[in-house]
This record gives C-alpha cells, structure tokens and sequence, in this order.
C-alpha cells in the first residue's frame, strides 16, 4: 500500500480509491483495494469497490469473485447483486442480468441504476413498473435517494444525520419527513414517527406514501381504531388497489374485526388470485377465529402458488397440531436445499421441517434443523446482549426497597391493568387464556405500550454504552410519573371490553418493573415461570416474529435465562409480596389449586369459567392459540430430553442454576 495510505482507516483508503476510480485511474485503485484487503481480509466495502474496478477494467471473473466474498457473508447485500447485474449485461447474459437486477431491488428499492436497467430491457415484462420507479426516483433529490439506500443498508444513522441536514436546508419536505419517520420507526421511537407522518399530511394530505406509512405506525403502536380510519380514507382514495386493500384488512383484523378482515382478504384475491402473500395473511385471520381447517387450505394455496415460500410451511407447522404430507416433506426438504432459496425463506424451512421430525420422533434430524434454522436466524439479527445487561446491573443496583419506598405517593393510582411477564413459551398464555375467562377480566394482548415508553424515556440519541434508561428513572417528577400511567391507562383502553381489571401480556415487560411500578404502583404482576431447560428449549425450537433475538442461540438464551431470574429474585426482595410467580407445571399438575391462588392475588372471587378456559372462543393471536383451547396435558412437559446430547451449551450457560 503506497506510504500516504498506509495510515488511513479502510473507509478512508475506499473514499480514495472511489476518487480513483472516478478518475479513471482503475490501475492504482484496484493496486490500493488489494493492498487494503490482504491486511483486512473480507472488508464488505473494500471487496465491493474492487469489484466495481474490476468490472470497470472488464476483470469480469476476477469482479464475479470479489463479489462472491460479498454474497456468502451477506447475501442480502443489495448493490453487490446490482454489480453483478452489471456484469452480465456487460457479457451479454441477459436473463442473468435481469434476475440480478430483480435481487437487487428486492433487496434495496432505492438503487437507482437497477431500475434503470430494468426500464432499458425492451422486452421485460415488468418494463412500465421499472420505468415509474425511475421517474420516482428521478423526481427526488438525489441526497434522499442516497438516505433511502443507506436505510436499506442499515446505516441508520448515517441516513439519519444526512436526512436531518437535508430537512434543516428544506423544511417540510414530504419525503424527507416521511424518511425521517421511517427511521424513527426503525430506531423504535415511535411517537416521534407518528408526529412527523401526522405532520408531513397535513402539509401534503394526499402523499399517499406517507399516509401508508401512518397506518403502518399506528398499528405499530396498536392504536388500531385510529390506523383503520387512516387506512379507510387510503383506500377511498384509490378504491381498487391492492396494497391499501390489505392496509384495511389488517387494521380490521388488528381492531378485532376478523370477520371483515376475512372479507377484505378475499375480495383482493378476487382481483388477485396468484397474490400468495394474501393466502398467508388469510391463513392468519381464519387460524386466530379458531377455523383451523379453512386456516390450512389458505396455507397450502399459498404455497401452490410459491412452491419456496417457507412461511406458508412454517405457518402450517406453527398450528402445532398439523401433521406434514409425505409430499410436502419432500417440497420442504427440495427447497430448504435449493441455492435459489432465499434465506428467510429457508429459515421458515428449517424450523418447519424439526417440527415435523420432532412429531415423527426423528429428535437428532430434527435438531440438526433446528439448530441450522437457528444459527440462519442468529446471523441475520445478531443479538447484542451488552444493552440489556447493563439495564439488568443497574436497576439491580439501585432499585431497591429503599427506592420504592421514596416514591410512595408516585403514579396511577388505577388498579386495572394485570401484567403477565417471563419468558417466551414459559406459559403466559396459558395464564392470559385462564384469567380472561374471568368475567371481570379482558384478554388484550401483548401490549406495547411500556416498550415504547421505555424507548421514549432512552431516546433516539443513547448510545450502547451511555443509555439514558433505566437511569432516567430517578430523575423523573412525580407528577409526570402519575401522567405516564394514566396515559397508559387511556392508551390502552380501547384494546378492553368493559370489564373491571385487564391482561397485559407482554413478556418481556420484565425488564420494566421498576417502570412499571413507578407509573402504576396498584398494578398487579403475575410472573409466569418454567423449568429453565423446558423453558430455553421450548423457545429455541420457536421462530418469533420479532423481539426474541436472544432466543436463536443456546448459549444466549440460557444466559437471558438466568439474567431473567435473577432480576425477578432482586424484584422480590426489593418488592416483597407484590409479584406472584405461577410455576408452569405446578399449573399442569393441579390446576384449580393454582387457579384460586391466582385470583386471590388478584382480588377476585372464584369462577369455574377459569378452570374450564379452554372452552373460552376469545381470539388469541400468540403461537401457544392452539394449545389453549385444548384441556391441561402433560405430554409437553419435558421434551427437552429427547435432544439432551445436544444441550451441552445451553446447560453450560445455565450452569448449576436451580431448575425453576
């Protein structure tokens, strides 16, 4: 490397080189790359600007296998697939280019020079869509076209600091605003993505993009009713359309009108019968009405029609009671293997087919699929446990009973809310399923409303290393701790029935106690607990929709494990009496025995409707919905020693800690 590089940070030599490269001094910037990547093998960036030089010195092999180096550390990296749509046009592979070129949109619709590509093909047939994304794209100033890319790359701050200087030199500029929102949305900050979407319509009340995304935000934030009226004047605006279709129904489903969602979902496949992604959604409608058999009809057509959608498989699996076709086994198995699968879709495969040899009692193939499924999805979410073990240390370390008792008068004094918190698969909807079979309690679901303002107090500026919560805690007033609880109480209402006390299900809201019982100190919590192996095992055979990246890796969830537990051991000593923990198979082995000590706790008087919960028609929309509506069984209590030779890791994280 030539001395005045020497010194440089590899994105410092890449701007270099890029400058090189601009200049048409190809030669000195492939000479620089290599030397870069020979004292920094498998830099992402460096790799794909030598690739970009090779092409450009018509290297075609040689660019092809830089780009390979990219691809297998991460295939979904947009401008690599774009690269290589570049190079085959050059060699004249026009069908490679083309479905290079797809890729890379796919995987990042803001690369420019795809859609182009696309529009330049006189004879492909998506031609008239590819050209209205480059007039779209065109129509943009090209620093938030570069924001875009940058938040399909994942450089979210980046984008972040460029969209705010773009905003600060022209104010009110709907797309701007709207990309800002996207990445409050990505950052979890939620209530500053609904302000700034609320705000960029009433400056541009029919920028359809943006108010797409406002439905997409409120239903995050699970103010429902409100997404449903956003998603109602969507689609009165353009009555045919598909994607504002399924905006509607999903807020009706979300509202709990399953029914018009069922509907909604319909009349698009009247319009759109090969939609295979509207079958799933379907599938998810009918299987949370309990219609399980219509559920898997949808399922399977959703597959017919995309015989590598590994969610349709996945979803038919996750029912818990569906038992796989040998047919099916064989599709699942040809497309798990498939290079051309994509690799969400082959981790849909992998946690589809354990659960189908689990049931065929095959437990070492069954596990080599489910570890596979696992380390797919551990590589994609790469879970950071620094951020969370700091929040444990800290709140253990000054939440204590001395704390609590300064903040005495402090909150909501409202005793509605029955918090259900633990680990994922440790029963917690068992519990749910159980207490809204009370006539004075509503079933919810799981609530993010304490997540969110968790988020909020952080803020979008913390760092890793410095958050701001849960230390803010000490320094909030009062007053505003009272108001924090009421506006939860108001935020969550319309998620309630009328009766007198309500669910929040949430497990993960653990980690929120001291929140919790700041902004409402009459809330009851209810700890739902499990057999640490039953329990870590149960969620590492689970594919989550999100939230649970800690669960993908043995080792990781058996630390959460412990850090769960001894964080709820630090809540009992620091507030006696005012957790209950109810043992999972405690639950299993005398129902009504643990049934009365649950309601007592709560306050309420004894109903045979809750020991008889399985007969409860309530909608449930967690994995666990088949489960509950069945009778207590102990089949499912220890499955976890038909893997144990493969648990080493897991018990070594949970080392010599009690079972319970």
């Amino acid at each position: 490397m030539p001395n005045q590089l020497k010194n440089l940070q590899p994105d410092q030599v890449i701007k270099q080189c890029q400058l090189l490269i601009q200049k048409g001094h190809l030669s000195q910037a492939a000479k620089n790359l290599e030397d870069m990547l020979a004292e920094k093998p498998g830099h992402i960036e460096g790799a794909y600007c030598l690739a970009v030089c090779q092409r450009k010195q018509q290297k075609y092999n040689q660019a092809m296998a830089s780009l390979d180096q990219i691809l297998v550390k991460q295939p979904d990296h947009g401008r690599a697939h774009q690269e290589q749509g570049y190079i085959h046009k050059a060699m004249a592979n026009t069908s490679q280019a083309i479905a290079s070129f797809e890729k890379a949109v796919a995987l990042n619709p803001a690369l420019f020079g795809s859609w182009r590509a696309l529009a330049d093909q006189p004879d492909y047939p998506m031609r008239q869509e590819a050209k209205k994304r480059v007039d779209w794209l065109s129509s943009l100033p090209p620093a938030l076209v570069s924001v875009s890319s940058l938040i399909y790359q994942k450089q979210l701050h980046r984008a972040e600091w460029l969209c705010r200087h773009f905003l600060k030199e022209n104010p009110h500029q709907p797309e701007a605003m709207r990309l800002l929102a996207e990445l409050g949305t990505k950052f979890q900050i939620l209530d500053d993505a609904e302000f700034l979407l609320a705000s960029c319509l009433e400056f541009e009340p029919n920028y359809k993009r943006a108010r797409l995304d406002y439905v997409h935000v409120l239903h995050k934030r699970q103010k429902f009713n409100k997404a449903l009226e956003q998603a109602k004047i969507l689609l009165d605006s353009d009555p045919q359309n598909s994607t504002f279709k399924i905006g509607l129904g999903n807020a009706q489903q979300a509202t709990g009108d399953f029914e018009a969602a069922i509907n909604t979902f319909e009349s698009v496949l009247n319009s759109s019968a090969a939609n295979y992604a509207i079958y799933l959604t379907l599938g998810h409608a009918l299987k949370t009405m309990g219609r399980v058999e219509d559920a898997i009809q949808a399922y399977r057509k959703s597959y017919d029609l995309k015989p590598d959608f590994g969610d349709a498989f996945w979803s038919l699996a996750n029912l818990k009671t569906y038992r796989f076709t040998s047919d099916e086994r064989l599709q699942m198995r040809d497309k798990e293997a498939s290079p051309t699968t994509s690799i969400n879709d082959k981790i849909h495969f992998c946690f589809a087919l354990g659960k189908d040899l689990e049931d065929s009692e095959l437990f070492d193939e069954a596990f080599s699929f489910y570890h596979r499924g696992n380390k797919l999805k551990s590589d994609q979410d790469r879970f950071d446990s620094k951020s969370l073990e700091l929040s444990f240390e800290f709140q253990k370390n000054n939440f204590d009973a001395a704390f609590f008792n300064s903040h005495k008068q402090t909150g909501c004094s409202a005793p509605d809310p029955i918090f259900i918190v633990g680990l994922p698969r440790a029963g917690s909807t068992l519990l749910e399923q159980i207490l809204s079979s009370h006539s004075q309690v509503d079933g919810t679901m799981e609530l993010a409303n304490i997540i969110g303002l968790a988020h909020r107090l952080n803020g979008r500026q913390a760092t890793q290393d410095n958050p701001k919560y849960p230390g803010i805690l000490n320094n909030i007033s009062a007053d505003d701790l009272t108001k924090m609880g009421e506006r939860y109480i108001e935020e969550t209402r319309h998620h309630r029935q009328g009766a007198m006390f309500f669910i929040d299900k949430m497990p993960n809201n653990f980690r929120h106690i001291a929140l919790i019982k700041l902004i409402l100190p009459n809330a009851k919590i209810i700890d739902a607990r499990r057999d640490a192996l039953s329990c870590c095992f149960s969620g590492f055979k689970q594919l989550f929709g999100e939230g649970q990246q800690f669960s993908y890796d043995l080792e990781d969830i058996g630390h959460y494990y412990r850090s769960y537990v001894e964080l709820m051991d630090h809540w009992d000593k620091a507030l006696p009496g005012k957790i209950l923990r109810v043992q999972y198979e405690d639950v299993v082995a005398d129902l009504e025995s643990q049934v009365r000590r649950i309601l007592d706790y709560c306050g309420l008087p004894f109903e045979q409707a809750c020991i008889d919960f399985h007969t409860n028609k309530r909608a449930v929309r967690t994995p666990s919905s088949e489960q509950v509506r069945q009778p207590i069984y102990q089949s499912g209590l220890e499955q976890w020693r038909n893997y144990e030779s493969h648990l080493a890791p897991l018990k070594k994280a949970l080392k010599s800690y009690p079972s319970t």
